[in-house]
């Protein structure tokens, strides 16, 4: 048991460590990307969207359509270029729900059915890239080396004595 588990698991993942910076980073590409443009859309179209967002029953669609759209725009950014990941994410994750509750709803027969949107794909990055982080190849990352150590533990801050 011992050489299986040796040659199947911990090999594998000594070798995949060398590729830890790539899925976060593959990520934040294809969901920023396909987010920042949507949100640029909606935009740029927003008498449309804001007919479509009252057709789906949601409220104050002239003040949601807007807010929305920023939100896709400018978590998409964030989410290029690593900034702000963390927090970029769950509105995102908010919106993926709200898309789901006001527009699909009633397509929803099974749990294969709702996990079978994309809204939950996107769902489930928005939700990793919120916990896991931007990895290595991010501003975010960037900005943390640049602070002092001594200032970036903000939930127990080190006590100096002297």
């Amino acid at each position: 048991m011992k050489f299986l588990t040796h040659w199947l698991i911990d090999v594998p993942e000594k070798l995949s460590r060398v590729f830890l910076w790539l899925p976060p980073l593959f990520a934040r590409i294809v969901v920023g990307w396909v987010f920042m443009w949507s949100g640029w859309e909606k935009l740029h179209a927003l008498p449309q969207i804001t007919a479509n967002f009252a057709s789906w029953g949601i409220p104050f669609p002239e003040i949601m359509t807007p807010f929305v759209s920023g939100v896709e725009f400018f978590g998409g950014l964030f989410l290029l270029l690593g900034l702000f990941t963390r927090i970029a994410a769950v509105p995102l994750v908010v919106v993926m729900i709200v898309a789901i509750i006001s527009a699909k709803l009633d397509q929803v027969d099974s749990f294969e059915t709702l996990a079978g949107f994309e809204e939950m794909s996107y769902m489930a990055l928005f939700g990793w890239l919120a916990v896991a982080g931007p990895g290595p190849i991010s501003l975010d990352y960037l900005l943390q080396r640049l602070q002092p150590k001594d200032d970036r533990d903000v939930l127990s801050p080190s006590v100096r004595t002297t």
